[in-house]
C-alpha cells in the first residue's frame, strides 16, 4: 500500500476506532487494591474481542496479578515481527468533584475526548488496532500485541508473564505506545525515562496521644517532627538534598518557562524549584515529592499531640541510577536527619529502573520518517520523560536484539493521572497514521537490509 492509500485507510477506520475507544473508556478497570477487579476482567475481555476482530490468535493470561491479553499473527515469509505494547488498566479517578464530566463517560469538548484512560493508555491500544485495521489482510509484518492489565499498579507480574511467554513474544521491534508527544503538532520519540522509588517514612515520638496543653512545649508531636524531616529533603533552591542520588545534564531540547508553567498549572507567584535547564530538572536529574501524609483530618483533630505520622514519598531517579542503591541513600538520609531523636521507620513500596534507548539505526530511521509523513513534514524530536515506565528496562533485558520505540498518544494538555484526562482527537489521528506507516517502513527496511 502506498502512503496515500494507507493514510486514507486509517482515516476510513477512525470512526470505528473512536467508537471502540469510547467503549473501553466506559470500563473502570482499576487494578489498585480496594477496587472492583471484575472491571479489569471486563476490560481484558473487551480488548481480546478487539484483537480477535483483527484476525489475531488471542488469549488472556495472568501470573498472580491482573489479566493481560496476547494477540499474535505470524509474519509473512522473511518479514520481521513487531511487538506492540499498551495497557488497558487505568488510574483511580481521585476527587470526583474536580472532574467536569463523568470520568467513565467519554465526552468530546473542543476537539478533545475526555475520560479516564482516554489518553493513558486506551488510546495506545486503539492506535495499534487502527494500524491493523488499515492493513486488513495485507499486513506486511508479523505482530504480537501485549496489552497489560496492571501497569498503573506497578506491573508486579509483568516480568513473570514475559518470561513465561517469551517465545510467543519474540520479536525484532517493540513499539510501546505509552508516552507523549512534545507538543500538539510536534511528534516525539522518547529516548530516556527516569526510574522510580516509592517509599513510606513513619515518624513516632509517643506511644499514645497526649493533651496538647499539658505536654505541648516540651514533648514533640510526630507531625511537627515529620514536617521538619521532610524539609531536609531539599536545599533552599529546591534541589534534592539526598546524598548519593545521581543526576546529570544533556537534554536536547529546552522547555520555555512560560509554556512549562502553563502546562503544569502553577499558580501566580509560585517559583520553580531546582537549578539548571528545565528539561534537565525533569528528565536527567532526580526529584523527590511527598505524595501523601497519614494524619488526623483538620476537621476531626482533637487537642492532642499526634504520636505517629506517616508520609509517602516518590523519588524519581536520573537515567543511570540504581533503584536499590537510591533507596538505601534515601533511607540513610531520613534516619540520620530524624529531629529530636524521633523514631524513624522507612519501608519501600515499589521501585523501577530508569532507562536510556540508543535511538539510532534503520528501525529508528523508519520511525522518524513515518512520523514526519504523518505530521505532514514535521520531524519528530527526541525527548526524555520525567515519569517512569520501569518495564522498558525489562523489555531491554528480555529482548536485547529488538529495537524499542517508545511512542506517544498524549500531549502536554492530556492530564494523564489527573482530573479531566483527555485525548486530542486530531493528534490521535496522526498517531494512528504514524503507526500504520511505521509498520510499512519497518517491513521495507527489513527487505532492504536482507538484500
Amino acid at each position: 500500500m502506498s502512503d496515500a492509500e494507507l493514510r486514507a485507510a486509517v482515516e476510513r477506520e477512525l470512526p470505528g476506532v473512536r467508537a471502540d475507544l469510547e467503549r473501553l473508556v466506559r470500563i473502570p478497570g482499576i487494578a489498585f487494591d480496594g477496587f472492583d477487579h471484575s472491571h479489569v476482567e471486563r476490560s481484558a475481555e473487551a480488548v481480546a474481542e478487539l484483537l480477535r476482530g483483527c484476525d489475531l490468535d488471542v488469549k488472556i493470561v495472568r501470573r498472580g496479578g491482573q489479566p493481560a491479553v496476547i494477540g499474535r499473527r505470524a509474519a509473512p515469509p522473511g518479514a520481521p515481527t513487531v511487538l506492540m505494547y499498551a495497557h488497558h488498566d487505568v488510574q483511580p479517578v481521585g476527587d470526583l468533584s474536580l472532574w467536569e464530566s463523568d470520568p467513565f463517560e467519554p465526552v468530546e469538548r473542543d476537539g478533545r475526548l475526555y475520560g479516564r484512560g482516554a489518553a493513558d493508555d486506551k488510546a495506545g491500544i486503539m492506535a495499534h488496532i487502527a494500524a491493523l485495521r488499515a492493513f486488513g489482510d495485507r499486513l506486511p509484518v508479523g505482530v504480537v500485541l501485549f496489552i497489560e492489565g496492571e501497569e498503573e499498579f506497578g506491573s508486579d507480574s509483568l516480568e513473570q508473564l514475559l518470561a513465561e511467554h517469551r517465545e510467543e513474544l519474540a520479536c525484532d521491534v517493540i513499539v510501546i505506545a505509552d508516552s507523549t508527544n512534545w507538543d500538539i503538532g510536534m511528534p516525539a520519540l522518547t529516548t530516556s525515562l527516569r526510574g522510580l522509588v516509592n517509599c513510606f517514612v513513619e515518624v513516632r515520638t509517643l506511644d499514645h496521644a497526649v493533651h496538647s496543653g499539658m505536654f505541648g512545649g516540651a514533648v514533640p508531636d510526630a507531625l511537627t517532627a515529620l514536617a521538619r524531616l521532610l524539609a531536609t529533603l531539599h536545599d533552599t533552591a529546591g534541589n534534592v538534598a539526598v546524598a548519593g542520588l545521581t543526576g546529570g545534564e544533556g537534554a536536547t531540547v529546552d522547555y520555555p518557562e512560560g509554556r512549562f508553567r502553563a502546562e503544569a498549572g502553577l499558580v501566580e507567584g509560585v517559583r520553580l524549584i531546582g537549578t539548571g535547564r528545565i528539561t534537565d530538572r525533569i528528565w536527567t536529574k532526580p526529584s523527590l515529592s511527598v505524595l501523601g501524609i497519614d494524619a488526623p483530618a483538620t476537621a476531626e483533630a482533637p487537642n492532642a499531640l499526634v504520636p505517629a505520622a506517616k508520609a509517602k514519598l516518590s523519588v524519581r531517579l536520573a537515567p543511570g541510577d540504581d533503584p536499590q542503591r537510591a533507596y538505601v541513600a534515601v533511607q540513610k538520609h531520613l534516619t540520620e536527619h530524624a529531629p529530636w531523636g524521633a523514631q524513624v521507620t522507612v519501608t519501600i513500596e515499589h521501585d523501577g529502573d530508569p532507562c536510556v534507548i540508543d535511538a539510532t539505526g534503520p528501525v529508528f530511521d523508519a520511525a522518524r520518517d513515518a512520523f514526519r509523513t504523518a505530521w505532514d513534514g514535521t520531524a519528530p524530536v527526541d525527548i526524555g520523560i520525567g515519569g517512569s515506565i520501569p518495564f522498558i528496562a525489562t523489555f531491554q533485558e528480555m529482548f536485547p536484539r529488538a529495537s524499542i520505540l517508545v511512542t506517544g498518544v498524549e500531549d502536554p494538555q492530556s492530564r494523564a493521572h489527573g482530573p479531566n484526562e483527555s485525548l486530542h482527537l486530531g493528534e490521535f489521528a496522526r498517531v494512528c497514521e504514524a503507526e500504520a506507516l511505521l509498520l510499512a517502513r519497518v517491513a521495507a527496511a527489513a527487505v532492504h537490509l536482507a538484500g
